[in-house]
């Protein structure tokens, strides 16, 4: 695509439109792939690249392309950072348009400086929704690095991740898959089929297999993830740490609930190992440890699962234990610790201790404005305890293979309901919009209604609270919709009893 083509085409290959919807993003300036800091789950997407780089943040005049120099792209490059770091992406993203007009000029078209201008162009449409211009734009770099470089060149790396994140963002895990997959051979070319670098690109692919529905390949490159750790950090078993709660959380979304709980329990002999039985850093995986075991495992029989779910309550009290006991440990840690206790005491009906609990943390959040603030955000409305995770799309959207995100349409499932003061649901009712998807529907009251809440709070006490609902969105194909109101012509008793299915539930 960009092989030997003139300047007027390249700009025009630049000029797409702004999209509305801006998301933050945060660099890392490490080193020249740095990338953008990210949750466990979410897809690593590369941030602006150091081969381009100036020595100050310059908020920088407005650059005319008659007098472009090298000086001049590097405050615009810095003015570009600048605005990313700020969250201001639309005003981000005409600055990287502009860079790569100043790159094509004081570099030439086919130029590393150009592919990484392009890069850029690409995250931060990304990062505001313009899948396809993004798609476009690290194609275009890459097309170019293969040039100049080599097919094989390390400089590939951080755009194969730019496109496939964008690909995956545009409904296509499948092509997503296929190019992160590349950029993980890349990475073996150079570094060889051990280097850690490619930890993030195996992350990638693990989301796409989830994403298809093939949690055993995921769980596969789980694996692979943790051997690549467990003989980086032979020598240094507590530095094994952040890879084994990272597994564990990957394992947690995949449902590999026992895989889980073995991931905590790991690091919880490697702590105690290496640092005693009352270490501090204990904490988070033993409390991580009690929530998981609100999650049913399918691998385990249900007479073995009822036996193993109030074992979390012995987790608890013993994060809860070190915590208070542990010097200089941090209030709000504490308080949240200590609130997945009381939580646990809920969702078991144990009311009284539950009840103590809360007003004790309650009472003790309320010297000044910061600790009230932590208050406000534990108690000040209703809080599932755990959550299931909801489907995101009709079934038509996984059967098509070939559907992109142009293609998708949005519904919404939407929940009425009110929250006791012990917690539970109760006065259910559910709309979907479009009306036609009642499974999705069904689906998502089903969820609502076995779900237990953190009661809200009123000067420490648990209260009553009505009128809440709840949005799930959802995309769906106009085929989705067309094949349902085709088979709408059922009898109308039917769409009675489907009518009733809802309100049953509610009496369950």
């Amino acid at each position: 695509m960009i092989k030997k083509l003139p300047y007027a085409a390249i700009a025009a290959l630049i000029l797409m439109p702004l999209s509305a919807t801006a998301q933050d993003e945060t660099g890392n300036d490490d080193d020249d792939y740095g990338r953008e800091v990210t949750e466990p789950g979410e897809l690593v997407v590369p941030v602006a690249d150091e081969e381009i780089a100036g020595e100050d943040i310059l908020s920088g005049p407005e650059t005319s392309d008659d007098n472009v120099s090298e000086e001049r792209l590097l405050e615009e490059f810095a003015r570009y950072r600048r605005l990313v770091q700020e969250g201001t992406l639309d005003e981000a993203d005409i600055a990287a348009k502009r860079i790569v007009g100043m790159a094509i000029k004081v570099y030439g078209p086919q130029s590393r400086e150009t592919a990484s201008a392009l890069n850029n162009l690409g995250i931060v449409q990304h990062s505001t929704g313009q899948f396809d211009a993004a798609i476009q734009n690290f194609a275009s770099a890459i097309e170019i690095i293969e040039i100049v470089e080599d097919k094989l060149n390390e400089a590939l790396v951080n755009p194969l991740k730019g496109l496939g994140a964008a690909q995956l963002s545009n409904g296509r895990p499948d092509q997503a898959k296929e190019t992160f997959i590349r950029a993980k051979h890349i990475t073996h070319v150079n570094e060889g089929p051990h280097n850690l670098h490619q930890i993030e690109i195996l992350e990638s692919i693990a989301e796409t297999d989830i994403r298809m529905g093939d949690v055993e390949e995921a769980r596969d490159t789980f694996d692979r993830i943790h051997a690549l750790n467990v003989k980086h950090f032979e020598e240094d078993p507590l530095g094994l740490l952040p890879s084994l709660m990272n597994r564990a959380t990957w394992q947690h979304r995949a449902g590999y609930y026992a895989d889980e709980r073995t991931s905590y329990r790991r690091a919880i002999r490697i702590i105690e190992a290496g640092s005693g039985n009352d270490d501090p850093l204990l904490v988070e995986p033993l409390r991580r440890l009690g929530e998981s075991f609100y999650f049913l495992d399918v691998s385990v029989t249900q007479t073995q699962q009822m036996g193993m779910v109030a074992t979390g309550e012995t987790y608890f009290k013993r994060a809860v234990r070190i915590a208070e006991k542990a010097e200089g440990f941090d209030w709000a840690e504490l308080a949240r610790t200590q609130v997945a206790l009381a939580d646990y005491y809920t969702s078991t009906e144990n009311q009284n201790r539950a009840r103590k609990m809360y007003q004790e943390i309650w009472d003790q959040l309320s010297s000044d404005e910061e600790h009230v603030a932590l208050r406000d955000e534990l108690f000040r409305k209703p809080v599932p305890i755990w959550t299931e995770p909801l489907p995101e799309y009709s079934s038509g959207v996984g059967e098509s293979a070939s559907s992109s995100r142009k293609d998708l349409k949005s519904g919404t499932i939407v929940v009425d309901f009110t929250v006791t003061d012990r917690g539970r649901v109760k006065e259910l009712s559910s709309e979907s919009f479009p009306p036609e998807f009642v499974d999705m529907q069904r689906m998502v009251h089903r969820a609502i209604r076995q779900r237990v809440y953190r009661p809200e709070l009123v000067d420490g006490v648990a209260v009553e609270s009505a009128d809440l609902k709840f949005e799930h969105p959802f995309a769906y194909l106009q085929s989705d919709l067309d094949a349902l109101r085709a088979a709408a012509t059922a009898p109308a008793d039917e769409e009675a009893a489907t009518d009733e299915e809802l309100q049953d539930a509610d009496s369950d």
